[in-house]
């Protein structure tokens, strides 16, 4: 794969106005004072209505793609993230007809190849972010408009850098749990415009500035909570833009994964307010439009399709993917097949009980060994019988589905509102901050289990997602139920290598021989072998663009 030499030297001084064009037209009146190659980011930054739509060309970041020459895959933002980086490693997502010529990324062998765009593209798409938002720090301050609006603005571009610093030490450094306390290697921390030479930090000291820009952002947006997100910005759609809630939720996930359980707690606690649990029929609708469980989420409608490079033209159980080439993701069976049958979750998996005829074996009506038809049915009677008892589940339940070869197991969680694959993107639901709130109260409240069981009974009982669910375990069994229901509710959203990794925890996957679904290509246990650390699997090398051009880093 070819790659660009690039540096974080380089791609913090990518000009801004290219980002502000993505929110605003080219009316604007500074556009006709100045010409565009000598526009200043002072300029360009000049007002408090040119910064907000600076922050909406951060969000429009997230969901664009970004030079072509990453040739073998859509380099999306966001979406590419969490499919190739986050998911495809994980023990919970499977694609099976892609898996046996993807299988170097599933089972991440390309982490140490520094010249390929697999290595580069999250370090030049979260240093994009950083440079970007670094400007509008930087410059904010002396921008024409009222204090609160550039308070507000500042909040937002201090989240913006948080998340990205977070996204690249988690992608290229050690887990914490392998970090000696945060002694091995960070990330590059550039905050401001400068432009020389600058080495990596530590991982504390990573973290240390993530925490810094979030609380000063958390400070920010309280101290100026008369604005809101839904009052400030403009738009059909607010939930891609960051406000207390995004701040508080992300510093909730940075101390999880430090192990600050009592941070955690408090910020996923102080996230949750005021969004709500959606409702049954809006966790079926296909999870492309923002409800009110959406903390933060990307925006993307049919103006500003990325057509055949979207997120949900993978992962949409209508995308262009299944409805035309017949390439579904798929779910782990060996996981899905144990959760209970009332859990309206286990409803959104072509899971045994949609298609399995009484009396009938997986091995009478699947094909569980053929590369890259694993998982599909077979052609005879007993494979017939399946299909049609699966394709009558998929048309009194998704009646946007056409009907397709369809693979058992198949994911019918992501839907798009439009071809080849149009729709936004959950990036943080409450969902995931009251499992946060379980995992930290178990870790904090050994001797009283009933915190972190009474947030697992939110999530599942009293949300209605599974009226029959009860809770009273404790010690490891306890745990393991809180990482049981982190895989159902947060499948193909980005947490499943993340957690493995984390939690020093080996991915496991199966065969149809095991109990499991994979192709022989991408199944094994990674991470870990006899209890020690494969760092290679979990570790991103730095790619050779940044360690060419900046001489501080050896």
């Amino acid at each position: 794969m070819s790659y660009m030499k690039f540096s974080t030297k380089y791609i913090l001084i990518s000009a801004l106005f290219g980002l502000l064009m993505l929110g605003t037209g080219c009316s604007d009146s500074w556009l006709q004072t100045e010409p565009t190659d000598q526009a200043s980011n002072e300029t360009i930054l000049s007002s408090t209505e040119n910064a907000k739509k600076a922050i909406n060309g951060l969000c429009k970041l997230m969901t664009m793609q970004h030079g072509a020459y990453w040739d073998y895959f859509a380099n999306n933002g966001e979406g590419t993230v969490i499919q190739y980086y986050l998911e495809y490693p994980g023990r919970d997502f499977n694609y099976p007809l892609m898996s046996p010529g993807w299988s170097v990324i599933f089972n991440n062998k390309y982490t140490q190849n520094v010249t390929s765009g697999y290595c580069a593209y999250p370090w030049y798409y979260y240093y994009s972010i950083v440079g970007n938002a670094n400007t509008i720090i930087a410059n904010i301050d002396n921008a024409e408009g009222e204090q609160n609006e550039k308070d507000y603005i500042k909040a937002g571009a201090l989240t913006f850098r948080a998340y990205a610093f977070l996204r690249l030490s988690q992608i290229y450094c050690d887990s914490w749990k392998e970090s000696n306390n945060g002694a091995t290697e960070g990330i590059v921390l550039r905050l401001d415009e400068s432009t020389g030479d600058l080495p990596l930090s530590t991982l504390a000291q990573t973290y240390e500035q993530i925490y810094s820009d979030l609380e000063k952002a958390i400070s920010l947006f309280k101290s100026n909570s008369n604005i809101t997100r839904d009052s400030f910005y403009d738009g059909s759609s607010v939930t891609c833009y960051p406000d207390l809630n995004v701040a508080s939720a992300i510093l909730a996930r940075a101390a999880l994964s430090k192990n600050d359980y009592q941070t955690a707690l408090d910020n996923a606690h102080a996230a949750r307010e005021g969004r709500d649990l959606m409702s049954n029929a809006d966790y079926k609708g296909g999870f492309f439009k923002s409800n009110s469980e959406w903390i933060w989420g990307t925006f993307n409608d049919a103006q500003e399709t990325l057509y055949y490079g979207a997120f949900l033209v993978t992962f949409a159980r209508n995308g262009y993917y299944a409805t035309k080439n017949h390439y579904h993701v798929c779910v782990a069976r060996d996981y899905i097949d144990a959760i209970a049958d009332s859990d309206i979750r286990k409803g959104l998996f072509l899971h045994q009980g949609t298609f399995l005829p009484e009396g009938k074996t997986i091995n009478d009506v699947l094909d569980t060994e053929t590369s890259s038809q694993v998982g599909m049915f077979t052609e005879d009677e007993d494979g017939d019988e399946a299909y049609n008892k699966a394709e009558t589940y998929i048309k009194e339940n998704f009646p946007d589905m056409s009907a397709t070869p369809y693979n058992a197991y198949t994911s019918l969680k992501y839907a798009c509102e439009g071809m080849p694959g149009i729709g936004s993107i959950p990036l943080i639901r409450s969902s995931e901050m009251l499992l946060i709130e379980a995992e930290a109260n178990y870790f904090l409240h050994t001797n009283n289990p009933t915190l972190a069981q009474n947030s697992l009974i939110a999530l599942n009982k009293t949300s209605g997602r599974d009226p029959n669910y009860t809770c009273n375990l404790t010690g490891e069994q306890l745990f393991e139920e809180i990482a049981k229901y982190r895989r159902l509710e947060l499948w193909g959203e980005g947490h499943s290598w993340l957690d493995c990794k984390r939690w020093g925890i080996p991915v496991v996957r199966k065969t149809f021989t095991e109990g499991g679904n994979y192709d022989a290509s991408v199944s094994g246990t990674f991470g870990y072998v006899n209890g020690e650390c494969i760092k290679t699997f979990w570790k991103w090398s730095i790619p050779v663009g940044e360690t060419d051009l900046n001489g501080s880093i050896k």
